[in-house]
């Protein structure tokens, strides 16, 4: 069964960078389209980033555009989420899947950011 492993978290403070690494465990998912997401406590999981199979073709919630960048290295079977100028209201445990429900893995754990302000 293809895992997902999601790295890079940590603690930062506001206006502060980090670069998150997803790892799939097979090449399983070269031919999808790959996405990040975000859950802070209380909330429900949310969209955050996601990018054809291609690397072509992006797209980004409205609350990271221009500050976050996701990319793909398919011969690593690794996706990335850079994520600049973070604010509070980005802290939350973040996970990546394929953005299709109908084609998911299960979850991983996911990798904690906190920012703090």
């Amino acid at each position: 069964q293809v895992q997902l492993v999601e790295s890079g978290g940590g603690l930062v403070q506001t206006g502060g960078s980090l670069t998150l690494s997803c790892a799939a465990t097979r090449r399983t998912f070269s031919g999808y389209v790959m996405a990040w997401f975000r859950q802070a406590p209380g909330k429900p999981r949310e969209f955050v980033a996601s990018i054809s199979w291609s690397g072509s073709s992006t797209d980004y919630a409205d609350s990271v555009k221009g500050r976050f960048t996701i990319s793909r290295n398919s011969a690593r079977m690794t996706v990335y989420l850079q994520m600049a100028s973070l604010k509070p209201e980005d802290t939350a445990v973040y996970y990546c899947n394929t953005r299709d429900p109908r084609y998911r893995a299960p979850w991983g754990q996911g990798t904690q950011v906190t920012v703090s302000s």
